[in-house]
C-alpha cells in the first residue's frame, strides 16, 4: 500500500510540474514490465511449490516433527499417573501442571511468533538450532529432578519453550512450499500427532514400568535426537535467507509491510468465537490429563491409560479431517462448532460421569476425542468469518489470538485439575470418585462454549419477537 501511494503522489506531481501525465504513465508501464521481468527470473531460480523432492522432503521432515516433538506432551496423561505414585510427588495437586505448561506455550506464544516471523523470515533456521537443543536439554535437565518445582521448569517451561520457538518456523516454510494444497499438507501434519499419539503412550508407559522416569526421559531425549536431528538439514525455506530481502524490495517496493489492521477487534463475532474458545479450551485438556490416572483409579490396569489416550489421539485425527471437510461444504461454522463442544459435553456429562468399566471409557474416549478436537479445525473458518473483506494478515491475527486463548486453559488446566479433584477427594472420598468436578467441571465448559455462540441466535430471535 506505501508503494502505490509513493508512486501514485509522483505521478500526481509530475502532472503539474511537466503537464505530461502520458509520458509518465508510459514511464509506469515500463517500471511495470521491469517489475514483472524481474519477478518472473526470481521466481524461476526458486523450486516449485506444490510439489517436487524439495517440497516433499521438507513436509516428511516437518511431519517427523510433529510426531515425535509434538507426540511427547501429548502422552504426559501418562507420566502424569506415574509421577502420582512416587513418594517425592504423590499427594501434590500441581503434578498435572508439568504437561499443562509444555504443550500450552506452544499456543500461547502463537500471537507473538506469528508476526515476529513474518518481520525476521532470514531468522527461521537458526530459530530451529535454538529451540531444538532446548527441548532435548529439558527433558535431559528433568530426568534429574528431584521436586516438582524442578521438573516443572525443565520438563513443563524448557520444552514448552523450546517447541515455541522451532515449531513456528516450520510451519511458516510448510507454507511457502505448500500453497494450492497447503490443506493437504497441515492435514498430514495433524495426522503425524495422531500416529505418534497411538503409539507413544505404550513406549512411555512401558519405560517408566521397567526403568522409572529418570531413565524414561533419557532415553527419550536420546531417541528425540536419532529420530528428529538428521532432519534438520532437510528443513528449508523455499525463499533462501538472502532472497527475503529481494522478494519484499520486489512485491513492495523495498517498503516496510503494511501495518496491521485490528479493525475485527471491533466485531461482535470476533469476541464471540474468542470467549467461546477460552471456554472450550478450559475444559478441553482435562480427559487427556487425567483418564490415565482415572482408569488406575477404577482399577482397570496400568495399560488402560495407555490404551485410552491411543483411541483419543485417533479420534481427535478424524475428527479434525471430517469437521475440516465439512467446513469446506458451506455449512455454517457457527453450528459445527456449537455441535462439536456440545456433543462433547453430552460425552463428558453421560459417558465420563458414569463409567466404571474400560468399555464404557473407550467409548468417551472416542467421543470426546473426535467432537472435541473437530472445534479447534474451525479456527480457520472462524478467522475468515470475523475478517470478511480484509487481508490474509488480520485473519492471521484472529488465528494467533484464538491458539492464545486455548493456550491459557491449557496452562491452567493443572492447577485447576489439581484443586477439583482435592475438593472432590475431600467431598466423596478417593478413587474414581475424587475426578467428580473434574469430570463436571469439563461438562460445563463445553456446554458454556456451545451457549456462547448459540446465544448470537437466541439475542437475535428475542429482538424479533419485541419489534
Amino acid at each position: 500500500m506505501a508503494s502505490v501511494e509513493l508512486r501514485d503522489r509522483q505521478q500526481s506531481d509530475a502532472e503539474v510540474v511537466t503537464g505530461a501525465p502520458a509520458r509518465v504513465a508510459d514511464a509506469d508501464a515500463g517500471n511495470d514490465i521491469l517489475h514483472d521481468d524481474a519477478e518472473s527470473r526470481f521466481e524461476q531460480q526458486l523450486a516449485p511449490v506444490d510439489g517436487g523432492m524439495a517440497a516433499w522432503r521438507l513436509l516428511f521432515a516437518a511431519f517427523m516433527f510433529e510426531a515425535c516433538l509434538w507426540g511427547f506432551p501429548l502422552s504426559y496423561g501418562v507420566f502424569q499417573q506415574y509421577y502420582s505414585t512416587l513418594p517425592q510427588f504423590a499427594g501434590n495437586q500441581y503434578v498435572g501442571v508439568v504437561g499443562t505448561i509444555a504443550s500450552g506455550l506452544g499456543y500461547l506464544g502463537a500471537p507473538v511468533m506469528m508476526p515476529f516471523i513474518q518481520r525476521n523470515q532470514r531468522w527461521l533456521r537458526q530459530m530451529i538450532w535454538l529451540g531444538w537443543p532446548i527441548c532435548i536439554l529439558g527433558l535431559v535437565a528433568g530426568s534429574f529432578a528431584t521436586t516438582l518445582e524442578v521438573l516443572i521448569l525443565t520438563q513443563g517451561v524448557a520444552y514448552g519453550l523450546g517447541f515455541l520457538i522451532f515449531y513456528y518456523p516450520i510451519l511458516h516454510m510448510v507454507s511457502e512450499y505448500w500453497v494450492a494444497r497447503r490443506g493437504m499438507a497441515f492435514g498430514i501434519l495433524c495426522g503425524a500427532s495422531g500416529i505418534s499419539g497411538t503409539v507413544m503412550p505404550f513406549i512411555v508407559q512401558a519405560l517408566l514400568a521397567r526403568y522409572g522416569y529418570a531413565t524414561t526421559l533419557r532415553a527419550v531425549a536420546v531417541a528425540l535426537v536419532v529420530l528428529t536431528g538428521p532432519m534438520i538439514p532437510f528443513i528449508k525455506g523455499r525463499l533462501p535467507s538472502t532472497a527475503h530481502h529481494r522478494h519484499r524490495h520486489l512485491h513492495h517496493g523495498g517498503s516496510p509491510a503494511p501495518k496491521a489492521d485490528w479493525s475485527f477487534l471491533r466485531s461482535d463475532m470476533f469476541w464471540i468465537y474468542s470467549l467461546s474458545n477460552v471456554l472450550q479450551g478450559f475444559g478441553y485438556f482435562f480427559p487427556a490429563l487425567y483418564l490415565p490416572s482415572y482408569a488406575t483409579a477404577l482399577g482397570l490396569g496400568e495399560r488402560a491409560g495407555a490404551v485410552l489416550l491411543a483411541v483419543m489421539s485417533v479420534a481427535q485425527v478424524c475428527g479434525q479431517f471430517a469437521f475440516g471437510y465439512l467446513s469446506d461444504r458451506r455449512i455454517s461454522t457457527n453450528v459445527l462448532a456449537s455441535t462439536a463442544v456440545g456433543v462433547a459435553a453430552v460425552a463428558c456429562l453421560a459417558l465420563w460421569q458414569l463409567a466404571r468399566s474400560l468399555a464404557v471409557l473407550v467409548c468417551f474416549a472416542a467421543a470426546y476425542g473426535f467432537f472435541a478436537a473437530g472445534y479447534t479445525a474451525m479456527w480457520a473458518r472462524m478467522s475468515t468469518n470475523v475478517c470478511r473483506g480484509g487481508d490474509g494478515a488480520a485473519a492471521s491475527m484472529v488465528f494467533g489470538l484464538l491458539n492464545f486463548g486455548k493456550g491459557l486453559g491449557n496452562v491452567f488446566a493443572g492447577p485447576i485439575g489439581g484443586n477439583l479433584i482435592a475438593r472432590g477427594g475431600s467431598q466423596f472420598g478417593g478413587g474414581a470418585l475424587a475426578y467428580r468436578w473434574v469430570v463436571v467441571f469439563t461438562g460445563i465448559c463445553m456446554l458454556a462454549s456451545a451457549g456462547t455462540i448459540a446465544a448470537k441466535y437466541v439475542k437475535g430471535g428475542v429482538r424479533m419477537l419485541f419489534k
